[in-house]
């Protein structure tokens, strides 16, 4: 560290922290670029060294992470959750409220097990297609879809990322490690509280539009055509956007070719000339209704050519869900060009509940954005494979390798038997199942690397780095010794309930995984300074960290289903408000039945 700076070190990293969750809250850069970029700036003020950043990386919070994603992945791939998830909403379709129970309950049993993202991820279109079966509308069901995977995760040390991440730091700062089902009694209790809540009071939720939704289901029965313009065509010359023959009734004018190469972006400017193709989109009776005409003239004139159909293709719509890792986030949707490259149309764009019915191809796209678009079934499915995205109304994108299903599940349950049985550390565990499925091919290579969502495995590192900066700065200390005096005249769970509080109102406004590195270390200096035991409160994180309810930002899930079920920002809110704090009280009560103060 400079020495000029050595005095103010304290400030220095509070206000760093002070910044960097502000720049959390207002999303200015994502989190994980935000947290690398804080982390950088304190190695450069010195305020923590190059062998803080490498102890940081060697925690064994991040491997775990990784192997589990990449585990998780292999239960996906071989059709595992899906077709557990398919069995329990078939064996109760004659009951919608049944229905959508068992469905959350086996959310919250998979999730304890399983790393919530992609389950949620692979959960989304079954949902929506248990809503239309049950005549209801997807935001009727994707909301409770995430608070169960949310709440099924607090069940087990390998559920969530947030526990993980938690029991790191307790060990860093000198606690005993947690065993994998060491909260799952309070975690139980919690999650059949939060599933019953919302199995009950889903007609509170809203009903929202979806992208889809917004089309008339006839609007799906469309077909893209292609039309040739002759020699003599009177069209010669014109400006193509301008012809009201191509954009009249149904019909819509979506490309010109020339030369084999589409002009879409300029169509406004196009003028046509002897041997252009326009590609037109129009329902089913028009498209009879053109070919008819195709051996007429369309004016009046008895050259059969100026308007001659040369090819029709069956086009649906399909809502598009941008996943974490999905290879177009970033990108506008002219730099992607996917009517060039997979010959679909992107008709609308959609992002944090809103329409974007003005400039969107100039957007880049984020996580959590849906686009709706038309083309062929067949080329959206290539399009959704070849840059990993979702389909929200078609559960299955792929083939299943669910012949490697039983090794699957073996591997989880070995995982999570020799875990219970405390053979090696969790980590430890975690690679051998990693190694597990990848050497038998329940997962490829390529497919399970792209499967761990490596913004977390950095947000991670970054955080445990300011963590560590913290500590150096005496930042922790300072605080618990501001707070002790206030805290000490009162009964242990009151300070319980402030480490609870504090870390839930932190996880709204910022990420879960930062919550855990920044809290953590206070929740344990706090405890020892009151003189009782540090465990219920690092547990008190655990799950106020993961309670995430009142924002779509606040946890990944819930951003997956805000633009997938059309929901507003105000609705998480609205019905997340009142299972925050049934969940609050839960929490604080039964915590210290299981851990005494």
């Amino acid at each position: 560290m400079l020495a000029v700076l050595a005095p103010h070190s304290p400030a220095l990293v509070a206000l760093i922290l002070f910044l960097l969750l502000i720049a959390f809250a207002t999303e200015i850069r994502p989190p994980e670029v935000t947290a690398i970029g804080a982390a950088g700036l304190l190695l450069v003020l010195g305020l923590i060294s190059t062998d803080d950043i490498l102890v940081a990386m060697s925690n064994p919070a991040p491997l775990t992470i990784a192997a589990m994603f990449i585990i998780s992945g292999a239960l996906v791939r071989t059709g595992t959750l899906e077709a557990f998830a398919l069995r329990v909403t078939g064996l109760a379709k004659a009951s919608p409220m049944l229905a959508t129970g068992l469905l959350l309950v086996a959310i919250a049993i998979l999730s304890g097990f399983t790393n919530n993202t992609p389950l949620v991820m692979m959960m989304i279109p079954i949902g929506i297609t248990l809503a239309k079966e049950l005549g209801d509308r997807p935001s009727k069901i994707l909301m409770p879809i995430s608070f169960a995977a949310i709440l099924g995760g607090t069940c087990t040390l390998i559920g969530t990322s947030t526990n993980i991440l938690v029991d790191g730091v307790a060990q860093k700062n000198g606690m005993t490690g947690f065993s994998i089902f060491e909260i799952a009694p309070a975690g139980i209790i919690i999650a059949i509280v939060g599933v019953t809540y919302l199995a009950l009071t889903r007609r509170f939720l809203p009903d929202r539009d979806t992208m889809s939704s917004l089309l008339d289901e006839n609007e799906s029965k469309r077909y893209t055509m292609s039309i040739f313009i002759g020699v003599t065509s009177p069209y010669l010359g014109q400006i193509a956007s301008d012809i009201d023959l191509f954009r009249s009734g149904e019909r819509r004018l979506v490309d010109v070719i020339r030369n084999d190469a589409p002009v879409r972006t300029a169509l406004s400017e196009y003028t046509l000339r002897q041997g252009d193709v326009l590609v037109l989109n129009t329902h089913e009776t028009d498209v009879m209704t053109i070919r008819e005409r195709g051996k007429l003239p369309l004016i009046n004139s008895d050259d059969p050519y100026r308007f001659v159909p040369m090819s029709s293709h069956r086009s649906m719509m399909a809502e598009i869900l941008m996943l974490p890792g999905a290879h177009l986030i970033g990108q506008t949707l002219k730099e992607a060009a996917l009517s060039q490259r997979y010959g679909v149309q992107p008709i609308a764009m959609h992002r944090r509940g809103s329409k974007l019915p003005e400039q969107y191809d100039s957007t880049k796209l984020q996580v959590g954005d849906t686009l709706l678009l038309e083309g062929a079934k067949t080329n959206i499915r290539r399009l959704v494979q070849g840059e990993n995205l979702m389909n929200v109304s078609e559960p299955k994108t792929r083939g299943y390798r669910r012949h490697k299903a039983p090794i699957a599940i073996a591997v989880i349950l070995a995982v999570v038997f020799a875990a219970a049985l405390d053979i090696m550390p969790i980590a430890g565990l975690a690679v051998l199942g990693m190694a597990a499925v990848l050497v038998t091919r329940c997962i490829e290579p390529d497919e399970a690397f792209a499967s761990v969502d490596w913004r977390i495995i950095g947000l991670i590192v970054a955080m445990l780095a300011i963590g560590t900066a913290l500590e150096n700065a005496g930042l922790v200390e300072m605080l618990v010794q501001a707070a002790t005096p206030w805290l000490s005249g009162f009964p242990p769970v009151y300070a319980l309930a402030a480490i609870y509080l504090l870390s839930l109102l932190l996880t709204e406004l910022v990420t879960n995984n930062a919550v855990a590195v920044v809290v953590t270390p206070i929740a344990i200096q706090l405890a020892i300074s009151l003189g009782v035991d540090p465990r219920p409160f690092v547990v008190a994180v655990m799950f106020a960290a993961s309670a995430s309810f009142l924002t779509p930002i606040g946890y990944q899930t819930n951003t997956l289903v805000y633009s997938a079920g059309g929901y507003r920002f105000l609705d998480f809110a609205r019905y997340g408000l009142p299972l925050t704090l049934v969940i609050a009280v839960t929490s604080i009560t039964v915590i210290p039945l299981i851990w005494p103060l």
